[in-house]
């Protein structure tokens, strides 16, 4: 079998990529942990000064005809390029289709819901759900095309500081949600050790709600979302995923999975998630 050329490598000739019809700024590509490119398995491109607004708008249709996934890094500080820190550990990832959601998510939850011991305040943590895991939230409807709203929603992030200072970044990954998994991306380590998993719930993402990657900090994740629950009764089962899958956002975050769905899902077109 004909393995198929990483787009990456390209860069390492053509650093703007127009071969690939691609018009980047000045970057660096990255072949490992911390290193410039100096093998055959690049991870990740990345720019060398912030983005603005309009970054993603301008290379993510591209980029994605190229075989790569555009999105945007934020570092923080004490760790403005993370990325360069001997954290991409691709190795480590099994693959996202070796997993499903369900038993991923269901696994998560046992993981996370408090100990019976914990009497009425672990009960009030997850109410209205009780230690069983309360299955697969239902799908929503797009309103819009999600590609195009996740390149506004991304300008919204930086105008709001939320990404104050974003690099573009390019993956060689089929969609977005393996993006991660492709880089050997670890931010979840705390929670979560095989990213692929990871890869697996934002695959479910993608596809329920229209959901697409925007940005990667060392421990940060941001989505968009183009199908957000417009109710309470539809936001808490997602809520709860969202409990299971980054559980900080509730523990150190809303303080119930109730609450986060009112603060967090309903109406939300950006999902945002840290490990601590």
């Amino acid at each position: 079998m004909t393995k198929t050329p990483n787009p990456l490598s390209v860069l390492a000739a053509d650093p703007q990529g127009r071969s690939l019809g691609l018009a980047l700024p000045p970057g660096t590509v990255i072949d490992g942990p911390g290193r410039r490119f100096a093998r055959r398995s690049p991870l990740v491109w990345v720019s060398d000064e912030p983005v603005g607004p309009g970054a993603l708008a301008v290379h993510r249709g591209p980029a994605g005809a190229a075989g790569l996934q555009a999105v945007l890094f934020q570092g923080r500080r004490g760790l403005e390029s993370w990325w360069t820190r001997g954290e991409l550990r691709p190795r480590e990832m099994s693959a996202p289709d070796d997993h499903h959601v369900e038993p991923v998510l269901r696994a998560y939850w046992a993981g996370v819901v408090p100990d019976p011991e914990e009497g009425a305040e672990g009960a009030e943590l997850i109410a209205p759900f009780g230690r069983e895991w309360p299955g697969l939230a239902e799908p929503g409807v797009p309103d819009g095309d999600p590609e195009e709203q996740a390149v506004a929603r991304a300008d919204e992030l930086i105008r709001e500081g939320v990404l104050p200072s974003p690099r573009l970044a390019l993956i060689p990954a089929a969609r977005g949600a393996d993006a991660p998994t492709a880089m050997g991306w670890r931010g979840p380590l705390n929670h979560e050790n095989d990213t692929a998993r990871v890869s697996t719930v934002l695959r479910s993402w993608e596809d329920r709600y229209g959901a697409r990657v925007l940005a990667l900090g060392f421990d940060e994740l941001h989505l968009s979302v183009a199908a957000p629950p417009a109710t309470r009764a539809a936001a808490l089962p997602v809520a709860a995923e969202h409990f299971a899958f980054c559980p900080d956002n509730v523990w150190q975050g809303s303080g119930s999975v109730h609450a986060y769905a009112d603060e967090a899902v309903v109406g939300a077109r950006t999902w945002g998630f840290w490990w601590d």
